[in-house]
């Protein structure tokens, strides 16, 4: 009692506790504010307060703890010399001992990744076929995803993450977002958003998609190189390749993207050479101004019926100069793939410009699958296509991109410069075919046709998903989707049986109230028992 007279100031000690642990409070919570904001679940940019608030609250921990020590001597004294202090000492070792062993244990966990997959279905772990791939690798593979703010990108992380553990090293990738970043994007050959550049000594492969199957085809096809030419038909008017031509068209980009997917593009004129060359993956037919010879045709015909493909993209009549002459193709189209070329041009009422026809997507197809349906196709001066039904034996026809059904196909191509409106019973009535997919099974020929070649100019080439479907089509008509086939594993679905009312309610007074309070009451009386026993 008089150590308590000659210090009144120990009355007052408790304040410097409590504003110490207000401001180890305050402390903590600005802490783990600001490492949320690092971790950018929170798009704050102005962190100036709360840095002034973190350095304001800590000092106060040390100005609150001096100050009870200053009031209040004989407990600090008591707290360093007694049980309280020892057992406390013993705990703290046993603290810094266990923050040590966590320290050493992710320290050799981050410099050595290794992970299992507990799962019954085994969903976490990579296909075999992608195991083979990985541990083939020769050299390092450099992997860059393009993903805008758009695009959730935790599925791509998880997914090349697996790759790189599981690459022996060979494996490593980064993220570029390519609206902040387009020359990286540009110089990459990507158009469109989610796509994923490969690299390994200089050779280069873009992946369409983060999936596996993709990525590992990608993977192959960077391993192993081969030619793969295609050939853009000239001698018609078509587009400059080149860009600066006489041409009112140029596909220069649609060119030059090919090209960083290490395709070989070449011109092939066969008015003058008579001959497809046997290294051709696919022939384009890009928007020609003048109609093919019976000659060309047949010698297009016996190509895809050895095995090749074409990508057909031709314009209505008007804005061609076909006239009245006939089109030896579009009879070819009809007679062997049930594809017509219909004498028309598309109005969509729902497009801002009706003449440009923005389109929604079609059946399932591999030219289709990896598009997002967030970016349709436009094609501007557009005409319908024509699906035969029932198709032509051994022939398989998808609907790739239509048009809404708020549309027509303006058959009246005379008095196009007056008001035009839809005519039942002579127009054609919407959705309308903009592009069409044909394979057959027998001779493996397969074709592409757009009744438009506008939209993968280089002027429309980057907008929405104009790139994306031409380069997807050439990929198609080349047959360089099909490297691998992986199965898709089905992941097994768990599930909580429904609860009622009571069954809920219980649960509830369990995890809130009784496990709580049993903690709480036990510590309570372990508390008062070593209270009683001194």
């Amino acid at each position: 009692m008089a150590r308590k007279k000659n210090n009144p100031a120990a009355r007052y000690a408790f304040i410097g506790l409590i504003v110490a642990l207000i401001a180890g409070i305050s402390t903590a919570l600005i802490a783990i504010a600001k490492g949320m904001i690092a971790l950018n679940m929170f798009p704050i940019q102005n962190t100036e307060p709360l840095n002034i608030a973190f350095n304001i609250s800590w000092p106060l921990i040390l100005v609150g703890l001096a100050a009870y020590a200053f009031m209040a001597p004989d407990a600090i004294r008591r707290f360093f010399s007694g049980r309280q202090a020892r057992y406390g000492s013993n705990s703290l070792i046993m603290t810094a001992a266990f923050i040590g062993i966590v320290f050493v244990a992710n320290y050799i966990a981050f410099n050595n990744p290794k992970s299992w997959d507990l799962t019954e279905d085994k969903s976490n772990t990579l296909a075999p076929e992608t195991l083979r791939a990985l541990a083939t690798l020769p050299d390092k593979v450099t992997a860059t995803a393009f993903y805008s703010t758009n695009l959730d990108k935790s599925t791509a992380d998880d997914l090349l993450l697996k790759f790189k553990n599981n690459s022996n090293n060979k494996f490593d990738y980064k993220f570029v977002n390519p609206d902040s970043n387009p020359a990286a994007a540009r110089q990459a050959g990507i158009t469109g958003d989610g796509k994923i550049l490969l690299e390994m000594n200089g050779r280069k492969e873009i992946a369409s998609s983060a999936s596996e199957t993709e990525l590992t085809r990608t993977l192959i096809r960077l391993i192993s190189p081969q030619a793969r030419v295609v050939y853009f038909l000239s001698g018609h008017g078509e587009a400059d390749l080149q860009g600066g031509g006489q041409s009112k068209l140029s596909f220069s980009v649609a060119s030059k993207t090919l090209q960083s997917k290490n395709y070989t593009v070449n011109s092939l004129n066969l008015l003058s050479n008579n001959k497809i060359p046997e290294d051709a993956l696919a022939i384009i037919i890009a928007g020609p101004q003048k109609p093919l010879s019976a000659d060309e045709v047949s010698l297009l015909k016996k190509y895809v019926d050895g095995g090749g493909s074409l990508v057909v993209m031709e314009n209505p009549t008007p804005v061609t100069d076909f006239g009245d002459s006939p089109d030896p193709l579009a009879g070819y189209l009809v007679n062997d793939w049930g594809i017509t070329l219909q004498n028309d041009i598309i109005f969509d009422l729902s497009s801002q410009q009706p003449l440009n026809a923005t389109s929604t997507y079609g059946g399932k197809h591999p030219i289709t699958e990896n598009l997002s349906q967030n970016y349709s196709v436009v094609m501007p001066q557009a005409r319908s296509l024509g699906v035969a039904d029932p198709a032509p034996k051994d022939v398989t026809l998808t609907s790739l991109i239509l048009t809404s059904e708020n549309s027509w196909g303006e058959t009246d191509l005379a008095n196009l410069s007056t008001q035009v409106q839809y005519d039942k019973g002579v127009d054609i009535l919407g959705p309308l075919n903009m592009a069409v997919a044909g394979e057959n099974a027998t001779t493996k020929g397969r074709v592409v046709i757009f009744g438009n070649s506008v939209f993968a100019s280089d002027d429309l080439f980057d907008y929405l998903g104009n790139g994306n479907m031409f380069i997807n089509s050439v990929d198609w008509a080349a047959e360089q989707e099909d490297l691998l086939n992986i199965t898709p594993r089905e992941p097994t679905q768990r599930m909580f049986l429904p609860i009622g009312n009571v069954q809920f309610i219980i649960i509830i007074i369990l995890s809130i109230f009784v496990l709580p309070g049993a903690i709480i009451f036990l510590g309570i009386s372990s508390w008062v028992a070593r209270r009683r026993r001194g």
